[in-house]
């Protein structure tokens, strides 16, 4: 398996073994479901040359918002198992083991904490959240299970290369 295919499968799988959890979490825990229309409207709103917001939730919906949040959700789970690829290489896809994507998924909670919240008016690690404690720790539970994702996702990518 290349390393592009490796990326699209395992990011795909691990994006989705989030999106699984989430449902799971709204379910158990009556936790609300991520609204990532939110982060489509977001991204729109960069195109505008606006980056950061007091709270993205006051501004006007833009088109496609939810279509754009959803694909972005894809597309970043992807770049995130691009980046463990791109540290343990494909070798990894040879034998998938827990500590690296573990690692790798829990260091992707950085991109909400100092990018994310920050930029769509939540602060630094959702400081500004209505609950901040709740929701970093939601952040880092979800971002476990990518971390677990990306290895169940690495041995289905293995499993099937070799089929």
């Amino acid at each position: 398996m290349d390393y592009l295919t490796g990326t699209l499968i395992i990011g795909a799988g691990a994006t989705l073994a989030m999106d699984v959890w989430s449902v799971a979490r709204k379910f158990w825990l009556g936790v609300p479901l991520p609204d990532y229309g939110l982060v489509g409207r977001w991204l729109g709103y960069m195109a505008h040359g606006r980056f950061r917001h007091d709270s993205v939730i006051a501004l006007p919906a833009i088109d496609g918002e939810r279509s754009i949040g959803w694909i972005a959700h894809y597309l970043i789970g992807m770049a995130f198992a691009g980046t463990l690829l791109g540290i343990w290489g494909l070798d990894w896809l040879g034998h998938p083991t827990l500590g690296p994507a573990l690692l790798v998924g829990i260091a992707t909670v950085s991109a909400p904490f100092l990018i994310m919240q920050p930029a769509m008016g939540l602060g630094i690690a959702a400081s500004r959240a209505r609950r901040p404690g709740a929701a970093r720790l939601q952040s880092v539970i979800t971002h476990v299970v990518f971390g677990l994702g990306l290895y169940a996702a690495g041995w289905a990518a293995h499993l099937l290369c070799r089929s």
